[in-house]
């Protein structure tokens, strides 16, 4: 633990003041009347706080805790009785906090540190027995701090207490006896009237409720106090009599709650309210009876009673949208002036936004203009959570985040830290949606990238990298450099994943951004900062074809020095699989022998299996890469002895040979057996071996679940070198492997694409269906994914029936239907079709899930004989022509479109007709045809009358494409668009234009 800081003479002199006055005391049960009263569930950690007295700025001492640079302006004993707002022109903020005391606590040592349950018991027996039963004033007097220490410490034993309650959460239960002794010694409390602590009791009461089966007995002592004239007795009684009551007594107090609510002390009413919210989780029927008292206390001029009363209110409305719509209705129309009702209001307003459904593109959009003036109130916590909200809008245009981008920009240049980091980070998030929106801010964000708050700097930068043009890039990498030295790891991390996006929006600042890399890489680091920089690497190699061999390099002298073995082995794999495909693949094996000799066991074997697959894929190198598989047979390791056997063995003789085309797919092949069927059949071979040798023939090739592509929920797929080796093939090898081991379609030949899975079903329906659409030259097949979500249910004989009459140019050809589905195990079944080759036949098509249902025992798990025929209808679904479309980009895009030529040029001119903006329009032509953006040109800038997008992919029967689009649009918001299309087919080109002409 910290040592407290030296005294100063004035802290001293305070020091003496707060042990003459008892004032020490008094700032802990303030700190306690905070918590319980007006902060309920806000204030879980430590924080920073005023206490408002007349003894100028120092430090205070009190129970153990330092609280340095307290500023006292007033007597805290006074300010127990809340303020009540008079002025209606007064600061709403200063009058919402005063009276409350924020901390800014720096705990150096605790004095319940190392406490013993059975001593603080026993101290508790003792002096809980002491004068207040008694009658002896001059010993209450005496022992009264006593006794408030001894509460405090008994609040510990008690798991919930909160660490900001009195910083002593100990995590010591106490048994069932023990908590009835301490609560009915505490009762005896009662007879005190010391507020301070009367407070404390309140609380150990709260606590003790779930352990104590006597608590109802104290309900008189607490419905006399909720009567009191002591407005902090009423307020706390009633808090604590809705935590310990049932329903029955519930109704008998109902009354009094009803007018707690609409009292004219808000301490009382917001004490009413909050327990209102707490009981609307238990016995939600009574407090719903309560609407007309809320609906008044919302009126309330008090801040803490209207923002409490439009939170229970609208919780009581919640499953009411129509009410809840009503309700907001009724309240943006000016009557809410506490800025946290306000910020709330907001919100709720947001949610009927998004619940409404409403036709952005009429610009009709409810409630907006609220959202927009209440960027002009006078609270900065409103206003951004106001530019917050219309950031956050499904659907937003450009012109409706001008408004709100320009507030987030004023608050950047804000002397406060929360509102730079606020408003930065909100911008953060819209940069990835709306660049070009932002761009109007990167002057204000540069400034913050020397900002003393590392996470502002760090979202500037990454904010920075987002919304940066190509000519920017170069200038932003300076800035970084100096940066990245200054930051934490975590921080690192977001900043290279930025980079690596950058640097695919513009593949033509590869080597820059790829030496920056490659710097920050040979720099000091943690494993996930340095794995993030190779994964970011890998896919910049995957992505961009000219980043390859530079960044093969940047790896293989990662490796020379490199700390961790994880990414040394996933490294020399990836170098394995890429490396032979370079121009001049010997100039790596020298980095990876040189792992053989200096690296451990697991990486030497790596390296042997990398050296292994450069022998086998380039012929040349193989007698130079038998030497060295030679030197590995006298490896101390078992494994790096094996292996090199292995390949020695099976890869030739060592000349200069071609290797068998079986050898390298038995070597280095992808298994084409799911590895969760091999595991259950060498499980089973093991718990009954027998004398014939395991046969992986015999492992079914049969997928029972989802393949990994479709399990991953979106933004959660992996990347760099846990991912699959490339876009087009990360979905595309695992549906390959599935589709070619059923005999039915192993004959369709080469799968060309899969498309992403449709849903057929809604959420929360009792069977879950999606469809992946696998495209083949002749042939598509339906893959319907289906999950049965009901357990007393087994499907059998499960079967799509699909209606193709609105799909001419389709027949079916073959079905493969599931024979058991049970309960929340994903399976498939597949219909496949045939259609003209080399031809993007489009068509509707319908769907009919047939199945037998079988009940199935809770108890036992077991299904019984008989079924039932039954039926489920599905949504229907389109095959479109960009399902014959395979998005892949090029890193330059001008030199690939000259080296096409013009002979297979197709240029002709479409309108668009009447559209919100360019961006939709662009948006809609991407959509429609199905290819890839190249170089960040589907991002439109904000107000531009005209723009060029430039798409890439590669067409069915692997012919690429390459297509120039210039759109204009007018001051009627008429777009017309210019389509310039060049591939190596000529009738592709006009296959192109015409998807566009019919769409």
């Amino acid at each position: 633990m910290a040592t407290p800081e030296s005294s100063s003479a004035p802290a001293m002199e305070i020091h003496k003041k707060c042990e003459a006055g008892n004032l020490e005391r008094t700032v802990f049960n303030h700190i306690l009347w905070v918590y319980s009263e007006n902060l309920h569930d806000g204030m879980r950690a430590l924080w920073s706080f005023k206490v408002e007295c007349d003894m100028g700025e120092a430090r205070i001492r009190c129970r153990g805790f330092v609280y340095r640079r307290v500023e006292i302006k007033q007597d805290p004993c006074t300010m127990a009785q809340p303020l009540v707002k008079k002025d209606d022109d007064r600061d709403e903020e200063g009058s919402l906090w005063a009276g409350i005391i924020f901390f800014k606590l720096k705990l150096d040592y605790s004095p319940f540190l190392g406490i013993e349950k059975g001593a603080v018991l026993q101290e508790a027996r003792v002096l809980m027995t002491l004068s207040w039963m008694q009658g002896d004033v001059r010993r209450a007097k005496r022992s009264r701090r006593s006794d408030s220490d001894v509460v405090t410490v008994s609040l510990s034993l008690s798991l919930s207490l909160s660490l900001s309650l009195s910083a002593i959460q100990m995590h010591i239960t106490p048994v069932r006896f023990e908590a009835t002794e301490v609560f009915f010694a505490v009762t005896k409390l009662f007879q005190s009237r010391d507020i301070g602590l009367r407070r404390m009791v309140y609380l150990m009461i709260k606590e003790l409720s779930p352990c104590a089966d006597e608590v109802i007995i104290v309900t008189s002592s607490l419905m006399k106090d909720m009567n009191s004239r002591t407005d902090m007795y009423r307020a706390n009684a009633i808090r604590v009599l809705c935590r310990i009551t049932d329903g029955t007594l519930l109704t008998q107090i109902e009354r009094y709650l009803k007018q707690a609510i609409v009292d004219k002390n808000p301490v009382v009413a917001s004490a009413a309210l909050v327990s209102g919210i707490h009981l609307l989780q238990t016995t939600p029927e009574i407090v719903k009876r309560w609407s007309n008292e809320v609906q008044e206390a919302v009126q309330s001029r008090a801040a803490l009673v209207q923002f409490h009363a439009l939170a229970l209110l609208h919780q009581i409305r919640q499953n009411d949208r129509l009410a809840v719509s009503k309700l907001v209705t009724s309240l943006t129309k000016g009557s809410v002036r506490s800025p946290l009702a306000q910020c709330l209001l907001i919100r709720y307003t947001s949610q009927v936004i998004r619940e409404s459904g409403v036709n952005t593109q009429t610009g009709d959009r409810p409630f907006y203009d609220y959202l927009e003036g209440c960027l002009r109130h006078k609270a900065e916590m409103v206003i951004f959570e106001a530019a917050r909200a219309i950031t956050e809008l499904s659907n937003v245009t450009t012109r409706e985040l001008t408004p709100a981008i320009t507030v987030l920009q004023l608050f950047l240049s804000s002397s406060k830290p929360v509102l730079r980091f606020a408003a930065v980070r909100t911008l953060n998030k819209v940069a990835m949606t709306h660049p070009m929106a932002v761009t109007n801010c990167n002057i204000d964000m540069e400034s913050l990238i020397s900002d003393q708050n590392r996470s502002i700097a760090t979202l500037a930068i990454t904010t920075l990298l987002k919304t940066g043009n190509e000519s920017s890039v170069d200038r932003l990498m300076k800035q970084i450099t100096s940066f990245m030295s200054d930051i934490a790891d975590e921080f690192k991390i977001v900043v290279v994943e930025a980079i690596r996006s950058l640097c695919l929006k513009f593949p033509l600042k590869y080597r820059s951004l790829m030496n920056f890399l490659s710097s920050i890489l040979r720099e000091e680091g943690g494993f996930e900062f340095k794995k993030a920089i190779v994964d970011s690497i890998v896919i910049l190699i995957r992505d961009i074809p000219d980043a390859k061999e530079s960044g093969l390099l940047h790896l293989c002298e990662f490796i020379e020095d490199c700390e961790f073995t994880y990414l040394s082995t996933q490294i020399l794999h990836f170098l394995g699989n890429e490396g032979p495909k370079t121009s001049d693949p010997s100039k790596y094996i020298r980095y990876i022998y040189n792992r053989v000799i200096l690296e451990n066991a697991t990486v030497r074997a790596s390296a042997v299996s990398t050296l292994a697959k450069f022998g086998a894929m380039i012929d040349s190198l193989k007698p130079r890469i038998f030497v060295l598989l030679r030197r590995c047979l006298f490896d101390t390791d078992d494994e790096v002895r094996d292996r090199a056997t292995l390949y020695l063995n099976t890869l030739g003789d060592g000349s200069v040979a071609e290797t068998d085309k079986d050898v390298k797919e038995f070597l280095f092949g992808s298994l084409d057996v799911p590895l969760t069927n091999m595991e259950t059949s060498l499980k089973n071979y093991i718990q009954d071996p027998t004398e014939e040798p395991f046969d992986i023939n015999s492992v079914p090739k049969e997928v029972k679940s989802q393949p990994l592509a479709e399990k991953k929920a979106p933004g959660k797929k992996p990347t760099g070198l846990g991912a699959p080796p490339s876009a087009p093939t990360s979905t595309g090898d695992a549906y390959e492997r599935l589709l070619s081991s059923i005999p039915e379609f192993a004959s369709f030949g080469k799968l060309f694409k899969s498309s992403a899975p449709v849903e057929l079903t809604e959420a929360e329906t009792e069977y879950a269906v999606n469809v992946v659409k696998h495209i083949f030259d002749r042939h598509v097949v339906f893959q319907y994914n289906c999950t049965n979500t009901i357990p007393e249910q087994l499907l059998e004989n499960v079967t799509v029936i699909v209606d193709a009459s609105e799909a001419e140019e389709f027949s079916e050809v073959g079905t493969k239907p599931l024979r058991s589905l049970p309960y929340d195990t994903p399976a498939q079944t597949f219909v496949a079709f045939e259609k003209p080759e080399g031809v993007p036949a489009v068509g509707k098509f319908s769907n009919m899930l047939r199945f037998t249902v079988k009940e199935v025992d809770p108890s036992t798990g077991e299904a019984e004989d008989d079924g039932v025929e039954d039926e489920y209808q599905l949504e229907d679904f389109e095959v479109a022509a960009a399902d014959y479309i395979l998005k892949v980009g090029v890193s330059n895009f001008k030199n690939a479109w000259e080296s096409m030529g013009p002979d297979s040029e197709r240029i002709d001119e479409y309108g668009l007709g009447p559209r919100e903006s360019l961006t939709e329009a662009v948006n809609a032509v991407i959509n429609l045809l199905g290819l890839q953006p190249c170089e960040g040109t589907e991002v439109v800038p904000s107000n531009s009358r005209s723009h060029t997008c430039l798409l890439s992919g590669v067409y069915i029967g692997n012919v690429k494409v390459l297509v120039r689009l210039s759109f204009g649009i007018d001051g009627t918001k008429e777009v017309a668009m210019k389509l310039a299309v060049r591939s190596e087919d000529e009738n592709v080109s006009d296959a192109i234009h015409e998807i566009v002409a019919s769409g």
